[in-house]
């Protein structure tokens, strides 16, 4: 399998929309808790939503297995530890930080932002901070895992990502086993992120399609049927690292994979300079949703339906994050927080 360019359109197609995804599930979040509160057509709009958009960290995964496998330059332990881990871990601590200052603000209380502090190595001090929990230890995964995939012939690439597929639909089933561990079970989207590259998938696509679309309808269904036997937010169908949620991305990867260099130069320019920043938006967004998600401001309800109101808070909180985002990687220093 020969190496890809390392600038690709369709991989900043993948992450825009991977980023307009996790926004969207951030600001759906409190409808989870509005089962019974709202008329079911309103609360499963918002849910409904929710069961489609769970592929998004895992194509940024993807993306990442994607590209970093599939360099051929030689492996220089200092450099990647500086400018690839570098480049994660930095502006996590730093926005770390400062939501932990966030939260001694909100309570009126400096004492819980010392509290956050000494509880964030084991917990994220806020709610989209434990994508790294689980993203920076497969920076150490990388480099070893490069030399083998390379060395391995196709057939045996398949046999591993079958294996895989099996581990994540366990994972689903809740089926008890040692390897159900998040290093196995992301680490595995590195893989299939570096399959899907570097091959040509129009000969699957139409598999793909039946695959990703039969596991969305999968997600709407078992949602909506196991809330109503539990009388409650059912997130069984919501994992990152269960079978269907695979399928769903890596339809969502080869579908901008066949599709993307079709968009007009006007979009490519918009989706690239949001794909640049996309890591900023993912860490600064949380921000701009503090008084949307506080619901006694009642934001929700300007809009009368959870429909209206996801699309429309999602896209003004995309420009927002992305203009405060583009601003401050124009400022030294400042701009490494948000690479």
């Amino acid at each position: 399998m020969s190496a890809p360019r390392q600038d690709i359109f369709y991989l900043h197609l993948l992450r825009t929309l991977a980023a307009i995804a996790v926004i969207a599930i951030h600001v759906l979040g409190p409808y989870r808790d509005f089962y019974g509160l709202l008329p079911m057509h309103d609360w499963f709009g918002a849910i409904g939503i929710n069961a489609l958009t769970r592929w998004a960290v895992p194509v940024f995964m993807m993306i990442s297995g994607a590209l970093l496998l599939s360099s051929n330059k030689p492996f220089d332990c200092s450099h990647y530890l500086q400018r690839r881990l570098g480049k994660v871990v930095v502006p996590f601590i730093a926005w770390t930080v400062l939501y932990a200052v966030v939260i001694g603000w909100q309570a009126g209380d400096w004492g819980s932002t010392l509290g956050a502090l000494v509880e964030s190595p084991n917990q994220p001090v806020w709610y989209h901070l434990w994508f790294f929990y689980d993203f920076i230890p497969l920076y150490f995964v990388i480099p070893l895992l490069a030399p083998l995939l390379k060395a391995m012939t196709e057939e045996q690439v398949k046999i591993l990502l079958a294996a895989w597929f099996t581990l994540t639909l366990m994972n689903l089933l809740r089926v008890e086993t040692p390897l159900r561990e998040n290093l196995i079970l992301y680490t595995g989207y590195l893989i299939l992120g570096w399959y899907l590259i570097n091959r040509d998938n129009r000969p699957q696509l139409k598999l793909w399609l039946w695959l990703g679309l039969g596991s969305a309808v999968v997600n709407l269904v078992g949602t909506w049927y196991f809330s109503q036997w539990k009388g409650d937010y059912s997130s069984m169908f919501m994992g990152y690292k269960t079978l269907n949620t695979v399928l769903i991305g890596g339809m969502i990867f080869v579908l901008a994979q066949a599709y993307g260099d079709r968009l007009g130069d006007k979009a490519r320019a918009v989706i690239t300079s949001i794909s640049k920043y996309s890591l900023g938006i993912y860490l600064l967004h949380p921000l701009l949703l503090i008084p949307v998600r506080n619901l006694s401001n009642g934001v929700y309800g300007w809009f009368g339906h959870s429909l209206l109101a996801i699309p429309a808070i999602t896209l003004v909180t995309l420009l927002v994050a992305w203009a405060i985002t583009a601003a401050l990687a124009r400022i030294p220093v400042i701009r490494q927080l948000v690479p």
